[in-house]
């Protein structure tokens, strides 16, 4: 009983925290901005919206998908379905902690499949890394194609805050002193590395190491790399057709193009990079986007709200019934095959 009941606590905690979230949000708009933003709401055409979700449903189910990919290079072959509710869980976190999710998922696995944490947290970061090169990529492309539109923008307003939010890296003393500390933790940990391996901490994190390590690598064992390239284009597909669904449902910003809606793709992304789910900034950023297309500041800043707002309540709902069902569903017991069993001895 006391199980459930802290199970039933995380959940309301999560789903407390997501409301708070979007409450201090909006608490700063004057009541004019916000009679506008809930007449929007009223007047969307919520067809468009409702596809909007399933393409944010669809890219979260091909993202577990594509983590399962990388998960059976080492032995390991979870269920779909407990892989979707590990990353349903993991982005329900992020919006608690930044970060917490990655960690998070990886330990509903470790639950639910006994998959090493230290393995999947891995595979993690190499998928985190790859989607970061497919994103530079399509910034890269999106620049050169709406030029005329992003530059002068980019150049005011995101450059300053991303430039802020990494200015700690930004003084080239910082990398050596990490080089240099790097290097001489490296050079003691081989010469006195049979000693170290006496104690049990050190054990432990030299096999943390190892198993991250052995998750990273798992990129270049996956049987079937184009399968996993065409999930990733498949992911950012959704991504924008996210934005882009929810055009039409003002008619305000439904003759707009698919260019405008790459353009909110990634401005938007680099809101959620700054900010926790893009908290706060991701309907401004809308807003600063769609007024370089003619969209009047009102109507950009309730489609960005009308965006945000469906996804994060889709997180929140969805994310908080799978903490409920891998919380209480017993049964949820992984069936290991042969290689399995020896990956996890």
């Amino acid at each position: 009983m006391k199980k459930k009941l802290f199970s039933i606590l995380k959940v309301i905690v999560f789903l407390s925290i997501g409301v708070l979230l979007i409450w201090l949000s909006i608490r700063g708009l004057s009541s004019s901005q916000r009679s506008d933003i809930i007449e929007s709401f009223a007047s969307a055409n919520y067809f468009w919206v409702t596809l909007a979700v399933i393409c944010g449903l669809l890219s979260h189910l091909v993202r577990a998908n594509r983590w399962r990919r990388l998960l059976k290079p080492m032995g390991y072959n979870p269920g779909l379905k407990n892989i979707f509710l590990a990353t349903m869980i993991g982005y329900l976190a992020n919006y608690a902690i930044p970060r917490l999710g990655e960690v998070s998922r990886c330990g509903i696995l470790t639950r639910t499949d006994k998959i090493p944490m230290n393995k999947s947290l891995g595979t993690v970061v190499t998928e985190r890394a790859f989607d970061l090169f497919i994103f530079i990529i399509i910034f890269i492309v999106t620049i050169f194609i709406e030029h005329k539109h992003l530059s002068a923008y980019l150049n005011d307003n995101i450059y300053p805050k991303l430039s802020d939010k990494f200015a700690v890296f930004s003084d080239g003393i910082l990398w050596y002193v990490l080089l240099v500390a790097g290097a001489v933790l490296i050079g003691l940990y081989f010469v006195f590395r049979t000693k170290l391996r006496t104690f049990k901490l050190v054990a432990k994190i030299e096999e943390l190491f190892k198993g991250f390590f052995h998750g990273l690598k798992s990129l270049f064992k996956i049987e079937k790399p184009l399968l996993f390239l065409l999930e990733t284009l498949a992911i950012w597909v959704f991504y924008l057709l996210m934005p882009y669904l929810c055009f039409f449902s003002l008619s305000e910003t439904s003759h707009l193009s698919i260019n405008a809606g790459l353009s909110a793709l990634v401005i938007g992304s680099i809101g959620i990079m700054i900010t926790p789910g893009g908290i706060g900034i991701f309907p401004i950023l809308i807003q600063e986007t769609l007024k370089l297309y003619a969209i009047a500041k009102i109507t950009g800043l309730a489609l960005g709200w009308i965006i945000w707002t469906t996804q994060t309540v889709m997180i929140l709902l969805v994310g908080g019934m799978a903490l409920i069902i891998v919380s209480f569903n017993k049964t949820m017991v992984p069936n290991l095959t042969s290689d399995e069993k020896i990956a996890n001895n």
